[in-house]
């Protein structure tokens, strides 16, 4: 006689999810250096899928196919690196004269430290220039370093896409798998759901792309507007860093107003900086964002930001690049099942209830 089916306790079962989510932290620590550059390599080879099945329909061998969609995708990242590593080594050239600036800096504060509160702090004596000469130094030296430490390691720059390469290749092979993980449902339809999911992710990725194609130009008008030297260099890093929600934008002004404060004879430029940089960040937010990137993602802000602090605590700033469309895929997934779908809300945006018609009789009487 067989046995009755006996539900889990409820605290068994809340006990089994601390503990999965005890070794899933644990796992995504240990393999850091492995899984960034997989995790990257996905969505490169999801970004480049469309352009390998059009070269496919063009009789072109999918080996062939995958390695284009791959040498294009290396000259493009390689492209924007060397741009953004060649002005920041730049920048040294631009702070010959910083000596000066500072002290003259220093002499306001301590005037105006003199007449308002009758003391005299000699801050132009502790300023020390060339302390910071060294800093600018050695961090427009070690932006490659910094890079490297985004991907995880040097190993890393290099496994990117090399497993670009084989998830481009083998992609059908993986969604076979799939279908074969989800066989008591209709292959049709999780082949669907697979073709769905990754049209969220390549539409959500180029819609990010053309939100920031739109910011580097609106930055690099604001910025050469006000004769800002590397014009370009901020408008297009203040853009990149934009993909970061909450943080990015901070860190994406912070460097356009340290460096006018330290090159301007005035003010007004960084306070101007600022300024425009806040009405191109409401643009942005209220307009661009939502018309362009629209529903793709679909998660709600607290996910949004409780995702990016877990992300940039277990793989700094890569994690947090990379959390927002990983959450995205898990809430496509945990949408498949009747017993995962609790998850998919929990990660999604709750839909507004739709308004109830009023019964004829109120309208008459209105």
């Amino acid at each position: 006689m067989q046995k009755p089916y006996q539900a889990l306790p409820s605290f068994l079962k809340a006990l089994l999810v601390l503990v999965f989510i005890i070794v899933l932290v644990f796992f995504l620590i240990v393999g850091k250096s492995l899984l960034i550059p997989l995790f990257m390599g996905g969505f490169f080879a999801i970004l480049f899928t469309p352009l390998n099945n059009w070269l496919e329909q063009k009789k072109i061998p999918r080996t062939l196919a995958s390695f284009l969609s791959l040498l294009l995708m290396i000259l493009i990242v390689g492209g924007l690196l060397s741009f953004i590593i060649g002005n920041v080594a730049a920048f040294t050239n631009d702070f010959d004269d910083v000596s000066g600036r500072v002290s003259n800096y220093a002499n306001q504060v301590d005037d105006w430290t003199q007449s308002t509160f009758g003391m005299d702090y000699e801050i132009r004596k502790k300023a020390n220039v060339e302390y910071f000469r060294e800093i600018l130094d050695e961090h427009s030296s070690s932006i490659s370093n910094f890079a490297l430490k985004t991907v995880g390691s040097l190993s890393g720059v290099v496994l990117i896409p090399v497993f670009m390469f084989f998830l481009v290749l083998y992609r059908d092979h993986l969604t076979k798998m799939m279908i074969m993980i989800y066989r008591d449902r209709d292959p049709t339809l999780v082949k669907m759901r697979i073709t769905s999911l990754r049209k969220v992710i390549q539409h959500y990725i180029v819609g990010v792309g053309k939100v920031m194609l739109i910011l580097a130009l609106l930055n690099v008008t604001a910025y050469t507007a006000l004769g800002i030297k590397h014009a370009i260099f901020f408008g297009v890093l203040g853009a990149i860093l934009n993909i970061i929600p909450y943080v990015g934008p901070f860190f994406g002004v912070l460097l356009p107003v340290v460096y006018s404060f330290l090159t301007k004879d005035s003010l007004f430029y960084p306070v101007a900086i600022l300024v425009a940089y806040q009405l191109i960040q409401l643009v942005e937010g209220n307009f661009l964002t939502p018309k362009i990137v629209g529903g793709n993602v679909n998660l709600n802000a607290f996910i949004t930001f409780l995702g990016l602090l877990i992300g940039g605590t277990i793989w700094g700033v890569a994690g947090m690049i990379l959390i927002i469309p990983t959450l995205a895929i898990l809430r496509e997934i945990f949408d498949l099942t009747e017993e995962t779908k609790p998850f998919a809300f929990l990660l999604g945006e709750e839909k507004a209830k739709p308004k109830k018609p009023k019964p004829k009789d109120e309208k008459d009487q209105d």
